[in-house]
C-alpha cells in the first residue's frame, strides 16, 4: 500500500519499483547477465562493489561506491545496503553474518573499555548503528537491505532483501564470547543477533535467510583471453610509443 498523505507528514515516500524480497524474473536476468559478464572478462571473486555494480546497472539506479554510510545504491529517494557474503552451498544457507561497518564506543561515546560494563558498550554499539541509519532515512527512504549468497565457483546465488532498521537496545542483551568478542542475545529468541569485535570495532549482524530468497544459477561462460582483447582492438605496434 502506498504511504497515506498527512498534514504533518515528513516522510520521505520513494517509488518502489518492487515489493519487499519480491524481486522480478527480469531484474534477476539482468543481474545473472553482469555476473555472467564479469565471468567471462576473467573475474575470480566478486566483491562488495560488484554486486553494488551489477545491482544498480540491472535496477537502473546509481551506486555512490562510497565506504562510509549506510546507502550503496540509490534509485531516486530509495536507496539499499549492498552485502555479500560466499557459502558452499547458497541453497542450503539458513543464516548470513553481515559485515555492517565499523562501531567505535571510544569516539562516539568516549568508553575507553569496551569490557568495563558490557551492557553499557552493547547500547552504545547499537546506539552507533541506530544514528547511521537515522542518517540514511533522513536521505532516502525505504532503505533496504540486498543480500546475495554467492558459491564458490560463482555460479549459484541466493538473494534476499530485508528493511534497513533501528534496533530498540532493550530487545537485547550483551555477553562476552571465547575469543573476547561481544554477542548481542535476542531477549525473545535467545539467538545471537550481533557480533563486535573491540579491535577493529567491526560490527556484525546475523541475519536469516528467508525461505522465500530468490535462487538462482547462471552458466559459466568461456573466458575473454588477453590474445582476444588485443585481436578485437587491432593491436599492433603502432599503439606503444617509446620515448627516448
Amino acid at each position: 500500500m502506498n504511504h497515506p498523505r498527512l498534514r504533518d507528514n515528513r516522510r520521505l515516500n520513494a517509488f518502489e519499483p518492487y515489493p519487499l524480497n519480491q524481486l522480478p524474473d527480469d531484474l534477476i536476468v539482468r543481474i545473472g547477465g553482469y555476473f555472467t559478464y564479469l565471468l567471462y572478462t576473467g573475474r575470480k571473486d566478486f566483491s562488495g562493489t560488484d554486486w553494488g555494480n551489477a545491482f544498480s546497472d540491472a535496477i537502473g539506479g546509481i551506486h555512490l561506491g562510497s565506504p562510509v554510510g549506510i546507502a550503496d545504491v540509490v534509485l531516486g529517494k530509495m536507496a539499499w545496503s549492498m552485502k555479500t557474503v560466499k557459502h558452499t552451498n547458497p541453497f542450503k544457507a539458513k543464516s548470513v553474518r553481515l559485515i555492517s561497518g565499523r562501531c567505535s564506543p571510544d569516539y562516539s561515546y568516549g568508553i575507553a573499555n569496551p569490557h568495563e560494563d558490557i551492557p553499557k558498550t552493547g547500547q552504545a554499539v547499537l546506539g552507533i548503528w541506530n544514528e547511521r541509519i537515522n542518517i540514511a532515512q533522513d536521505n532516502y527512504n525505504p532503505v533496504r537491505t540486498s543480500v546475495l549468497i554467492r558459491s564458490n565457483d560463482l555460479l549459484s546465488f541466493t538473494l534476499f532483501e530485508e528493511d534497513n532498521h533501528r534496533f530498540r537496545t532493550s530487545d537485547f542483551i550483551w555477553e562476552v564470547n571465547s575469543n573476547g568478542n561481544l554477542i548481542g542475545i535476542e531477549t525473545k529468541t535467545g539467538n545471537v543477533k550481533f557480533t563486535w569485535q573491540p579491535h577493529g570495532s567491526q560490527f556484525t549482524i546475523h541475519a536469516t535467510v528467508p525461505d522465500d530468497a530468490v535462487k538462482f544459477t547462471i552458466r559459466k561462460p568461456s573466458v575473454l583471453t588477453k590474445e582476444d582483447i588485443l585481436k578485437n582492438l587491432q593491436f599492433d605496434e603502432s599503439w606503444v610509443r617509446i620515448i627516448k
